[in-house]
């Protein structure tokens, strides 16, 4: 299996002030390092494209994408994948890239969203994927603003489909958010959230592919230290993963 990671990174400015004087500094992060071991961990292969190189390096054809079998976006904006320099400095004309995913998934690719502030919809709906191609396409529907359901307290998932995770028997690390999203009509509920009911994940099929929403994150902060550690975090993507490529 090969799979393509997209966002997961950021760029943290911050200013210093001390008394008369201030000096700015940053550092780049990245969030899915764990997501990434964990998948090459079952000895599959992952390529990863950050945030700051995806609008001009995402793949801009269906031949280009044929080299994957699974997609994986992960707080990367609709924007990003909408405005490459070409379009938004350059006035040029250019692939929309959610409509290549949905003819890629519609052709056989696999697709799977994971939360984040800039995932489905995210903070102060800048995501913005309501009625786009990939809302199209994923086993959910969006809200229309924030999304975000922001949980300090903690929330326990809830296996609804006993037979998806094989092996996966222990009680499940809470979780710190999510986003909210409903799910569609034809899709499978795996996961919910026991306090609320709402979805965790969704899984369906969409044309000859086949679709996932993870509404938690991959990493920090929603997923609590204890889900982070949790042995099972590996078998817990290596389940969608598979699922989604299986045929």
């Amino acid at each position: 299996m090969k799979v393509l990671l997209v966002g997961e990174s950021w760029t943290t400015f911050s200013t210093h002030v001390k008394g008369f004087d201030t000096f700015t500094t940053s550092v780049y992060e990245e969030g899915g390092t764990e997501f990434i071991k964990a998948v090459r961990s079952h000895g599959d292969e992952l390529d990863f494209m950050p945030n700051h190189l995806a609008p001009t390096e995402f793949p801009t054809t269906l031949e280009q994408l044929s080299g994957y079998d699974a997609v994986v976006l992960s707080d990367i904006g609709a924007n990003t994948l909408l405005l490459p320099p070409a379009v938004f400095v350059g006035q040029q004309r250019f692939p929309n890239r959610l409509k290549l995913l949905e003819q890629w998934v519609i052709s056989g690719g696999n697709l799977m969203m994971v939360g984040g502030y800039l995932s489905f919809q995210g903070i102060e709906g800048k995501a913005n994927y309501h009625n786009s191609p990939i809302e199209q396409l994923l086993p959910v529907t969006m809200q229309t603003g924030d999304d975000r359901v922001e949980s300090p307290e903690g929330l326990h998932p809830k296996v609804e489909n006993n037979e998806f995770f094989t092996g996966i028997d222990d009680e499940w690390p809470c979780i710190l958010g999510y986003q909210s999203v409903r799910p569609k009509d034809d899709s499978d509920l795996i996961l919910s959230v026991e306090e609320t009911g709402d979805p965790l994940l969704v899984v369906g099929r969409y044309g000859q592919g086949r679709t996932a929403a993870f509404t938690s994150d991959m990493g920090p902060h929603w997923l609590s230290a204890e889900f982070m550690g949790w042995k099972h975090y590996p078998a817990l993507w290596n389940a969608i993963l598979t699922w989604m490529t299986q045929r």
